[in-house]
């Protein structure tokens, strides 16, 4: 009896070690699969960032690029095809092979630059691309240092405004005419006032005038809700300066 009892508390205990072990093996092959997921994403995060992004960043520089210069001309054509070269001082050298295109624009020190390829034939120029470049990003900055930026500033009157308002609003709206700025005036309305709406007319021709010397109006006074509206513009120097010469005379 007392072995029975033995052999039967040493098969519970194989059994609750076998199970303690299955388990071990179950947590294990769990962590496995988490680290093998893991390593998975990873690897095709990478891969696809590869193929997509950086080839498509590689393909949009690519494109960036104007013109095809030197040898780089022989990736487009074979070196026998026929094109037609000039010179940037005017020499024509008519059709000619783009080996002794290349030849000719290293015999004088300069570059070939593909300016036409999409022509038949072709069309190279043998010029000093550095100095084109140099002058042509020149030309773009003084292009854009001498763009004027236009801002629109808002000058609000009110049918009932005073003589000392007035003038400080029309004394506003010079100072922004002068700095090359549009000036929007609105008239607002308020209750009964909308029945009147002639008072503002009169009051946007009245303020007009007083910036007649600096700016005009660019279209008739606009309704919109309660408000009268119109635009001012700038007058253009030349204007400004023989209006300005004329009240001083």
């Amino acid at each position: 009896m007392q072995s029975m009892c033995y052999n039967a508390r040493v098969k519970e205990e194989e059994r609750s070690v076998l199970t303690v072990r299955q388990r071990s093996v179950r947590f294990d092959n769990k962590i496995i699969c988490i680290y093998m997921l893991v390593f998975v994403r990873s690897f095709f995060a990478r891969f696809f960032y590869f193929i997509f992004w950086r080839c498509l960043a590689i393909g949009t520089n690519n494109n960036q690029k104007e013109h095809l210069i030197n040898e780089e001309i022989l990736t487009a054509f074979n070196a026998s095809k026929q094109i037609r070269v000039v010179s940037d001082d005017g020499e024509q050298y008519g059709l000619i092979s783009l080996s002794n295109a290349l030849d000719a624009a290293e015999s004088k020190g300069l570059d070939l630059v593909l300016i036409a390829p999409q022509s038949e034939p072709p069309v190279a120029k043998i010029m000093n691309y550095g100095k084109f470049k140099f002058d042509r990003d020149k030309k773009k900055k003084e292009a854009k240092k001498n763009q004027v930026k236009v801002d629109i500033k808002e000058v609000q009157l009110s049918c009932n405004i005073d003589v000392n308002d007035f003038n400080t609003k029309v004394n506003n709206a010079r100072r922004f005419l002068t700095g090359g700025n549009k000036v929007k005036v609105r008239v607002i309305f308020h209750g009964r006032q909308m029945a009147h709406q002639d008072i503002g007319k009169e009051l946007l021709a009245k303020f007009e005038q007083a910036v007649a010397d600096l700016g005009s109006a660019e279209k008739k006074p606009i309704l919109e809700g309660r408000a009268l509206m119109m635009f001012i513009a700038p007058l253009k120097a030349s204007a400004s300066g023989n209006n300005k010469a004329q009240s001083n005379n």
